[in-house]
């Protein structure tokens, strides 16, 4: 029998909690054919192998709807990644509708329930408001729950399910018969209030959920829009616009100015500038002539050329970053919230404890027994209402991602707040991370200090299609430029140009030594300095003589030195990985007080040295602001993006900088401990009110005291639990 398997990763659809994933898991792993699967709650996906001469993905799929959740398989029609969004989007704006009507029919239920319990028919219509928020707003608890009793298994939306029904029924009795407690001397209070209360929290807090789930798959689909859908094939002379997916390789493809390029290739005719940041990082185009290569998802500048594909489909460069980018976000364990956690043993334990109460009052409270045991279990269920604990971590991460933004900090999830506290390595790109991003003059040494030529410089430069003409001519923009006659721009090393009579060039050294331009002492030992500090040098010349030299470079942002020798007095390692050349790196290493760093990196090989970092224990943050970035964005512990940078990079990141001020990581590390603190110390609360109510529900108390916790001081608590869970998380507010 053939046992070859095959990995494949489906998106998991219908899941509502950590448990939900588990449950997901051991369904598929269930099956026969099914090797292995890890079903990741945080990306909603499964990466599972399986024989396919033994079971099929329809099959799977089919296991997985028996067990309440969903699977999108590869022969669904239309694109994936849209139908993933349209289903997000669905499911977050019915949520959205859901909760802010339980809000709205929840606020009179709880006003007449705490302050107006004495008006005419004030049971009845906190009963006609109550119903609606329970069975029609809230009914997805119920079928949860369902499910998960279906595998013998339980999770908050069982104890939400079973402590708003318990009290809700409760109540509907005691409205309709209040006589039965009466009579034995038992005010028959509702608690209509404390189960819709209930389903808008609970709600609340999944919308919170869902809207930091929301761009999980953005990344990706932006990754795969730098493609162009289609291309033009070079057949016989003449030119076919073709989708790109119908080009094979040994094609010959036209690129025109401003054009994306569609597949890796090798130039065949012609020449042009081509920004390659999204692989590099590096912020200036490269020269492209004939047998140099061109890679998918780069950018063609004011240039034309012919291109012969010899890497298509799934084997491009940017089909590999694509790849490694969501194997990167799938392989991270999904973060396992504590309450989720908590909630798989807290769960059973409460119920139990509410059905064993019952039991020992009906044994032992004699005439009594029934009522007081029914009484017990409601007050249990009631007091045990997570309610709390499901406020503990979203109102906590509400106002630490407000104070992060309100700083220019903006935090996708929970889960980078949690993790940034414990980062001790931090590797940050070069170019636009710790440099400005983009070349700037720094300096011009004129022969002589004559600056009278400047206007001279500017025309040309505005003329010109070369690069790093833009910072040149960005540098005089306060002078107009004057008429030129004879433009020539001279591939690959600068340009040409007749003003008042006279030739000028502006361009690199080979330049002036191919038209015998000479270069005075002076001019040689300026531009020796620069060289030394990896800077790019242009030359403006006469026919003759260099007039000047301009000095080119990507310069320090001014706050990365402080910013990186705090990091380092915080005890963590600080790496600088850039595309550049190595004596760039070197500088500017020198410049910032960075000890480790390498140059000359390419993407994976970026998130290959994350990777080694983390398998040597480390917690690892990622600093980057371009496409090249997004794969060790995405490996990295905690990933990081500068506000100016790409969107892509900002999609794949948990954190993204607004003002690309390095200052500000430090600021983030110290808001995710206070955060952090802020979770525990509701999540303490959140539990001491069960650890002390639930026995006292119980009525541990009775035969030392004969006290017994009333239902509505049990609703109360639970109450006052959820207020001192807000209450903590909003001193977060007043935290430097």
């Amino acid at each position: 029998m053939n046992t070859t398997t095959i990995k494949k990763t489906f998106p998991v659809l219908q899941m509502s909690c950590a448990s939900c994933a588990i449950s997901a898991e051991s369904i598929i792993k269930g099956l026969e054919g099914v090797t292995a699967a890890s079903v990741n709650f945080a990306t909603e996906s499964v990466a599972v192998e399986y024989a396919p001469d033994v079971i099929s993905p329809k099959e799977i799929r089919k296991a997985v709807q028996d067990g309440g959740y969903d699977l999108l398989i590869e022969n669904d029609e239309g694109d994936k990644t849209d139908i993933l969004d349209e289903i997000h989007t669905k499911k977050f704006d019915s949520l959205k509708r859901r909760t802010i009507w339980a809000i709205i029919l929840s606020l009179p239920v709880v006003i007449i329930g705490m302050f107006f319990m004495d008006i005419p028919y004030a049971n009845e219509i906190m009963w006609i408001l109550s119903t609606p928020v329970i069975f029609w707003l809230g009914k997805d608890f119920f079928v949860n729950a369902w499910k998960q009793a279906k595998h013998r298994s339980a999770n908050m939306d069982t104890l939400v399910a079973l402590s708003t029904s318990v009290a809700y029924l409760f109540s509907v009795f005691n409205t309709l018969f209040p006589v039965f407690w009466l009579q034995r001397g038992i005010q028959p209070h509702v608690y209509f209030e404390a189960a819709s209360v209930i389903i808008a929290f609970i709600l609340l807090g999944r919308l919170l959920e869902e809207k930091a789930k929301g761009n999980t798959s953005s990344a990706i689909k932006r990754l795969m829009g730098l493609q162009p859908k289609t291309v033009t094939l070079i057949q016989d002379g003449t030119h076919v616009q073709l989708p790109v997916e119908r080009i094979g390789i040994d094609d010959i493809l036209l690129v025109k100015p401003g054009e994306k390029i569609a597949v890796d290739g090798l130039v065949t005719e012609g020449t042009s500038y081509v920004d390659e940041s999204m692989l590099s990082g590096e912020p200036i185009p490269v020269l492209k002539q004939e047998n140099d290569r061109v890679f998918a998802g780069t950018i063609n500048q004011k240039g034309s050329f012919q291109f012969k594909a010899e890497k298509v489909g799934s084997d491009t460069m940017l089909a590999h970053i694509i790849k490694m980018v969501q194997e990167a976000q799938g392989s991270k364990a999904p973060v396992q919230k504590l309450v989720d956690k908590i909630a798989g043993i807290f769960v059973p334990v409460v119920i139990s404890i509410a059905i064993l109460s019952f039991v020992f009052w009906l044994i032992l409270g004699g005439t009594n027994g029934f009522t007081q045991g029914l009484l017990a279990l409601v007050t249990v269920l009631i007091i045990a209402c997570p309610c709390a604990l499901g406020l503990a971590t979203p109102t906590a991460i509400m106002v630490g991602v407000g104070k992060g933004a309100e700083n220019g900090i903006l935090i996708k999830d929970a889960e980078s707040l949690e993790l940034a506290k414990k980062v001790n390595a931090i590797v940050l790109d070069k170019t636009g991370t710790i440099t400005e991003g983009r070349p700037v003059v720094t300096d011009i040494s004129w022969l002589n200090g004559d600056d009278s030529k400047s206007v001279f410089l500017l025309s040309l430069e505005k003329q010109s299609e070369h690069p790093l003409a833009d910072a040149v001519s960005l540098y005089f923009n306060d002078i107009l430029p004057v008429p030129m006659t004879d433009f020539e721009s001279i591939t690959g090393k600068g340009a040409k140009g007749v003003i008042d009579g006279q030739t000028y060039f502006v361009g690199n050294y080979k330049l002036l030594l191919e038209n015998n331009i000479s270069i005075d002492n002076q001019l040689k030992d300026k531009v020796q300095k620069s060289s030394d500090q990896s800077k790019t040098i242009i030359w403006f010349a006469n026919s003759d003589h260099a007039l000047a030299s301009i000095a080119i470079a990507d310069k320090v942002k001014s706050t990365s030195k402080a910013a990186i020798q705090q990091l380092q007095s915080s005890k963590i390692e600080v790496y600088m990985l850039t595309g550049d050349n190595e004596s760039t790196a070197q500088e500017i290493a020198k410049a910032t007080g960075i000890k480790h760093y390498k140059a000359e990196v390419l993407p994976h090989e970026k998130s290959e040295f994350i990777k080694q970092l983390q398998a040597e224990g480390k917690m690892v943050a990622m600093v980057g602001d371009g496409i090249n970035d997004s794969t060790a964005l995405a490996q990295a512990d905690l990933s990081i993006a500068m506000g100016k940078g790409s969107d892509i990079a900002m999609d794949v990141a948990k954190m993204t900088i607004i003002s690309s001020d390095l200052n500000k990581i430090p600021e983030a590390i110290k808001l995710s401990k206070q955060t952090v603190n802020t979770i525990k110390q509701n999540l303490f609360w959140a539990f001491i009110y069960n650890l002390i109510g639930i026995p006292v529900a119980a009525g541990i108390l009775y035969p030392f005291t004969g006290f017994l916790l009333n239902p509505m001081i049990a609703g109360a608590a639970m109450a006052l639990s959820s207020v001192s869970v807000v209450s903590n998380s909003l001193r977060l507010k007043w935290k430097k």
